[in-house]
């Protein structure tokens, strides 16, 4: 399968899966509430903020086969304390993280984790319009926790949708974290886009398999401020 092909239709589903957006925004609520009640005070959150991928659309049990779960189950083989909750929705844009944002930082924000932007490139948002959201909601958690660490998960877009925005929407990730000290995973999907094996049988979502490698993709710098 051609890759850049491969990596418009993993665009092309992240802003359709909208199923299932009820459901994962309860399964939020229910996943927030339970680690504001956990215990231990001293166990500290890492907030995972994104659309699908982040959510694990198509999965058989996403609680557990997503990055952010397996990562969660890592920490725990570890014996650190922190607690992965897992904010994800299924066709957010940059916008829409901009508006629900607020009611998420409620609770104690330790490690943010942004993962935003497939499907503003898409829908063919103007780049500079995804860029001042991304850094709004950046801004917005730095506001409400200034010592907390921040992580972006970075995206691309293929020439496909045409050579120069595809360059300066590419270019959004490393500016913004730059800008903002923030951990820089280029590539979420690096090493699972355009791989069938890897995927669902929609040939866009990662399966168990390929949200294990996501999860090796963002541990790498997740784990140097752990």
């Amino acid at each position: 399968m051609n890759k850049l092909y491969s990596c418009l239709l993993i665009l092309i589903s992240l802003s359709g899966c909208t199923n299932s957006t009820m459901k994962e925004n309860q399964e939020t609520k229910d996943n927030l509430k339970n680690k504001e009640t956990s215990g231990n005070q001293e166990t500290k959150n890492i907030l995972f903020f994104g659309n699908s991928l982040t959510a694990g659309y198509g999965l058989d049990d996403p609680s557990s086969e997503s990055f952010p779960s397996l990562i969660q189950a890592r920490i725990d083989s570890m014996g650190l304390k922190y607690n992965a909750i897992n904010a994800g929705l299924s066709g957010e844009t940059t916008a829409g993280g901009k508006g629900r944002i607020g009611w998420l930082l409620k609770n104690k924000v330790d490690i943010f984790v942004l993962e935003l932007g497939a499907n503003d490139g898409l829908r063919g948002v103007p780049v500079t319009e995804t860029a001042r959201n991304l850094q709004s909601i950046v801004d917005t958690v730095k506001q409400k926790y200034p010592d907390a660490k921040l992580m972006l998960l970075g995206m691309q877009v293929p020439p496909n949708m045409g050579g120069q925005y595809a360059r300066d929407f590419n270019e959004i990730f490393p500016l913004i974290a730059k800008k903002n000290e923030m951990l820089l995973v280029p590539f979420l999907l690096k090493n699972v886009a355009g791989i069938p094996q890897l995927n669902l049988q929609d040939g866009i979502h990662p399966t168990a398999e390929g949200q294990k490698i996501l999860a090796e993709n963002v541990w790498e710098e997740l784990k140097t401020i752990l």
